[in-house]
């Protein structure tokens, strides 16, 4: 149990996780093919779970409570499936959406389903001098905080954006898959350590 830090109530794994911080997932973002065409109206009307505003959107926008996913549905049979947790929820999540619209009398299948985006988030617990932060690695981050009170940081491998606040707290977006999130906040973490403003 010596490598070994409790994350919540799970065991964190410090060969992969040396910081002794796993990022929690927040929000997975798929995409899957219908392949097939659909009228968008049809199903706004007969689906309940279903809003549909063709001036503002062009896509149905359909809700489920288990995994709670929203779903964008297009015309072309293209989805988009966000809001959930994990990659094996955003799968789950996009089949029970594929179903309703087959239950509609749509013959939809299930093409090319595919994560395009995961969002993670943590907190190293410490504040974090952005201006230091900002100044040293010029060349990956833009922080201005009268528009937005965190630092962008572009990391480059993995290609992974990562939004860092003074407070310690750290998002990070535009993962493929989870290890790259991983990977990213173990690349940043030292750099964190470093620029940690110390307590007055």
């Amino acid at each position: 149990m010596a490598d070994q830090v409790l994350e919540g109530s799970q065991p964190v794994d410090l060969s992969k996780h040396p910081s002794g911080i796993v990022p929690t997932l927040q929000n997975i973002v798929s995409t899957v093919n219908l392949d097939c065409k659909l009228d968008l109206k049809a199903i706004a009307l007969q689906a309940r779970n279903a809003e549909y505003n063709p001036k503002r959107f062009a896509a149905v926008i359909m809700r489920i409570r288990e995994p709670k996913t929203t779903a964008l549905i297009f015309a072309s049979g293209k989805m988009v499936c966000t809001g959930a947790k994990s990659e094996l929820m955003s799968k789950l999540a996009a089949r029970k959406y594929a179903r309703i619209i087959q239950k509609l009398g749509f013959p939809a299948r299930f093409k090319d389903f595919k994560i395009q985006n995961i969002v993670g988030s943590c907190d190293v617990k410490f504040p974090i001098r952005l201006e230091g932060l900002a100044y040293s690695h010029g060349a990956f981050s833009s922080y201005e905080p009268e528009l937005f009170p965190g630092l962008i940081y572009r990391m480059k491998q993995p290609k992974i954006v990562l939004l860092i606040f003074v407070s310690g707290k750290i998002v990070l977006t535009g993962a493929k898959v989870r290890e790259e999130t991983y990977t990213a906040f173990e690349n940043i973490y030292p750099v964190l350590t470093e620029f940690r403003k110390s307590q007055q």
